[in-house]
């Protein structure tokens, strides 16, 4: 159960809602003011990496995991999106176990089974499901709809297409066989590891921000942010498609 006003009344103003609110503006502004260059990417240094070496490497897969999720502004727009709504932390877990179990497994058996998508299609889904969320969020799917589409089942359908983006580009690098399965499982870990490290600081942000006014009279406003978002993401990647 999600939406607009989905729990807990307003609470007392705190000062330190002027730095919570640049924050938020920053993490929900980051794709248009950065382009889609980084939605899925691996850094050209890590990609050679990569490609290079062999054998179980445990440690480096996880660091390469963590860095992919903590730099990823789409996968941290979804769940910010996702987690704007939930007040308590048993709510929270939910969704975000939900979208993990939906990224790790699309990921792991993408890899393994080389499987993959057009990169330019996968992230305009992606783009998608940001859309999708900030729409969820205002209320326009039961306004539309005359019913609330489970957020559970999108959160871990669209967790899917998140691990599918990722699993894609691991393909387009030829990872070695030697020593795969390890590899990707250390790789998964380092995903969650960023993850709980991106949630922590969204949930810090929000925190604050929850305490003010402000919140309910931009709630709005901030998700119409995060939709426009999706939408120059869904563009750009739509764009590049077009053009390859």
């Amino acid at each position: 159960m999600q939406g607009p006003f989905y729990e807990g009344p307003p609470r007392a103003p705190c000062a330190r809602w002027r730095l919570a609110l640049p924050m938020l503006v920053a993490l929900l502004t980051l794709p248009l003011l950065g382009g889609a260059a980084f939605a899925h990417a691996v850094a050209e240094g890590d990609k050679g990496y990569i490609q290079e070496i062999t054998g179980i490497n445990l440690l480096p897969f996880i660091y390469l995991g963590a860095k992919h999720m903590v730099t990823g502004y789409d996968h941290i727009l979804f769940l910010f999106g996702v987690i704007f709504f939930l007040y308590r932390m048993k709510h929270i877990g939910i969704y975000v176990s939900l979208f993990a179990l939906g990224h790790s497994t699309t990921m792991l058996l993408g890899v393994y089974f080389n499987v993959g998508i057009n990169s330019y299609i996968i992230d305009a889904i992606i783009g998608l499901s940001v859309v999708y969320k900030a729409l969820d969020n205002m209320g326009a799917f039961q306004r539309w709809l005359g019913f609330q589409p489970s957020t559970k089942i999108a959160t871990l359908i669209f967790g899917f297409f998140h691990g599918f983006g990722l699993s894609t580009k691991i393909i387009e690098y030829n990872i070695s066989p030697d020593g795969l399965v390890p590899n990707l499982l250390a790789f998964n870990v380092g995903v969650e590891i960023g993850q709980l490290l991106a949630l922590a600081a969204i949930l810090i942000v929000m925190g604050y921000w929850r305490r003010t006014p402000s919140f309910w009279r931009h709630a709005y406003t901030a998700n119409v942010v995060m939709m426009t978002a999706g939408f120059v993401l869904i563009g750009y990647q739509l764009t590049g498609w077009v053009v390859s």
